[in-house]
């Protein structure tokens, strides 16, 4: 395990050289090597990079069965890369909202790997993951608030929003349809909007006209915005929070007392 640098500029692991396809390779500006995971939402990704720059990469667009394809998901990023376990620094993970059992999935991935190699463990939010993905391409930033909805497969929708620096203002929460217009106008008035994640056209159909509103397609939590939010965290000192699951509502399922008593 390797401490995070306090700044951008602060070198992290210079010494590290990885093997990738026969050539010696250093983690993109001393950054570390993370694995990054998403099984929350509705579907399962998995990247390897050395600092921003991705390794290997594997997509499921399955809204189920990700106990089934992560697991073979991570073996063949990290086969593709030419790493071994040992040679992370991170591995990073979806917290929520989302699917009970994909939650559970992920974190469980995660919490094993760290376990068996000493790596850091870093847990973020499906909306955490979304906000990184977007600031890291400049995509529309300081055009206007971002709105993240994310799908909950019910009415309601799980939403966070953030400044035009795309820093989180308030705590995710779950919104009703008919209340979500009238919230965002208490606290923002009718400023410019973007609206992103894998519920962004659902919530920007329920929104009345304002100045104006940009929805960005093809914005889903995937394991590219964890890279970038873990990237973000390390780079800030912050890489060190215990990642938990985040649930909006009572999962659907009974948790057994083997596992209450467990902590899950």
């Amino acid at each position: 395990m390797v401490a995070a640098p306090a700044t951008g500029d602060e070198v992290h692991n210079a010494d590290r050289t990885v093997m990738l396809n026969g050539l010696d390779m250093r983690a993109a500006s001393g950054e570390p090597i993370v694995l990054a995971l998403d099984s929350a939402g509705s579907g399962c990704s998995v990247v390897v990079a050395a600092g921003e720059r991705v390794l290997a990469a594997e997509r499921c667009a399955a809204a189920r069965g990700q106990a089934e394809r992560l697991l073979p998901m991570i073996d063949a990023v990290m086969c593709k890369s030419g790493l071994s376990a040992l040679a992370l620094d991170i591995v990073g993970a979806t917290i929520g909202p989302g699917s009970f059992t994909g939650i559970r999935v992920g974190l469980s991935a995660a919490r094993g790997i760290a376990l068996a190699t000493g790596v850091q463990s870093v847990g973020v939010t499906g909306f955490e993951a979304v906000a990184a993905g977007l600031a890291s391409r400049g995509h529309e930033r300081g055009a206007g608030f971002l709105l993240v909805a994310l799908e909950s497969r019910r009415e309601d929708l799980y939403i966070q929003l953030f400044d035009r620096a795309y820093r989180p203002l308030g705590n995710p929460t779950a919104a009703m349809p008919a209340t979500l217009d009238e919230a965002l106008r208490g606290l923002i008035g009718a400023a410019p909007l973007v609206v992103a994640g894998d519920a962004a056209q659902r919530a920007a159909d329920i929104l009345l006209p304002r100045s104006c509103t940009i929805v960005i397609e093809g914005s889903a939590p995937d394991a590219a915005g964890v890279l970038q939010a873990v990237l973000r965290r390390a780079r800030a000192g912050e890489s060190r929070v215990k990642p938990l699951p985040l649930y909006l509502r009572p999962p659907d399922v009974t948790i057994s007392t083997a596992h209450q008593v467990a902590g899950w």
